[in-house]
């Protein structure tokens, strides 16, 4: 891609408004260290040094499109409880607006609690209720975003199977977004992807993409013929399949595959690698790119980010950046 354009499509993302609905999670990581066992059982005694929370699931794919300098409407569930506070003061310090945060007092925010000792993790607790929304929030959700949509150029929906994605909710407002010719991409979660049909884009890794399938795609020829049979069994207008180490794997409408790379020869971490490359890509769409554009683009960006630790997020100069040491290593090959 050529300096220019990828210059003017990383500046027309900014002020760009996407809607994102999904999972609210936060991740809570306890840090200390642990130099003996228990008497009352075999276990490590982890003396506690210190504690931080991460935004997580659906609100880090919002944390991504605020750190490229788009503008984000986070639409999703809360409990009546201090953890939901606690998200909220989170999203508020970085600068997110948290009006479309809906509070649900029968099930409790989403908590992951990691405790690290010496860097190593030693358990993870989860506090979570995944059973579905009830008829009742899944209306006052559909008729929050059914006021919303006219405001945002995209939607994305971040699905990590935590109750909020309900089959009726995703099917109304993919064909609320049909409607309204909004552009709407799905990182789904699950064995059954029938609730996605008729997005505009579905962003499953390979696992995930075996497990809808029901087949291991361990060649270069099952992976062309899994994806296009995914793409359009879902009757979807595109398919991106993230392959790690593998690169990207994007089947078209017009059925012109485009398989690429992976960028980063390090990994470290791919924790929330997916939530940044589905928000780079719909935000460089909502920019005026085309999606082999968006998606090489977004393929940078998760390039930035497994060479972090942790949940993390990219900004526009990190990947200006490694496109130009991708360059450089070119021209010295």
């Amino acid at each position: 891609m050529e300096k220019k354009r990828l210059s003017e499509i990383l500046q027309g993302m900014q002020k760009k408004k996407v809607l994102v609905l999904g999972d609210l999670m936060v991740d809570e990581y306890i840090w200390g260290k642990a130099s003996r066992i228990s008497p009352e059982a075999p276990v490590p005694v982890v003396e506690v040094g210190g504690q931080s929370l991460v935004l997580g699931g659906a609100s880090n794919v919002a944390h991504n499109i605020h750190s490229l300098e788009g503008d984000v409407l986070l639409v999703g569930i809360v409990g009546a409880d201090q953890i939901g506070e606690n998200l909220k003061e989170e999203l508020a310090k970085k600068g997110l607006k948290t009006e479309g945060l809906l509070v649900d007092d029968t099930r409790p925010t989403t908590l992951k609690t990691r405790v690290i000792a010496h860097n190593q993790q030693i358990v993870r607790i989860d506090r979570e209720d995944k059973s579905p929304l009830s008829p009742e929030m899944e209306s006052k959700v559909m008729d929050y975003l059914a006021t919303k949509i006219d405001e945002v150029e995209a939607l994305i929906v971040s699905d990590y199977g935590k109750g909020v994605i309900t089959p009726v909710l995703s099917a109304q407002l993919i064909a609320l977004a049909r409607q309204k010719g909004k552009f709407i991409a799905v990182d789904p979660k699950g064995n059954d992807y029938s609730k996605y049909k008729g997005a505009s884009l579905l962003t499953p890794n390979k696992k995930e993409t075996e497990t809808a399938l029901n087949t291991f795609l361990d060649s270069e020829e099952k992976i062309v013929e899994g994806g296009r049979t995914l793409k359009d069994s879902l009757d979807l207008d595109s398919l991106l399949v993230t392959r790690g180490e593998e690169g990207m794997s994007l089947f078209t409408p017009q059925g012109d595959d485009l398989h690429i790379p992976a960028v980063a020869s390090k990994v470290y971490d791919v924790t929330g690698a997916g939530d940044t490359v589905i928000s780079t890509l719909v935000l460089a769409l909502a920019a005026g790119a085309s999606l082999p554009e968006a998606t090489i683009i977004s393929n940078y960006a998760a390039g930035v980010v497994v060479k972090k630790i942790g949940t993390s997020t990219v900004t526009r100069k990190e990947i200006k950046e490694i496109i130009k040491m991708g360059e450089n290593d070119e021209q010295e090959d």
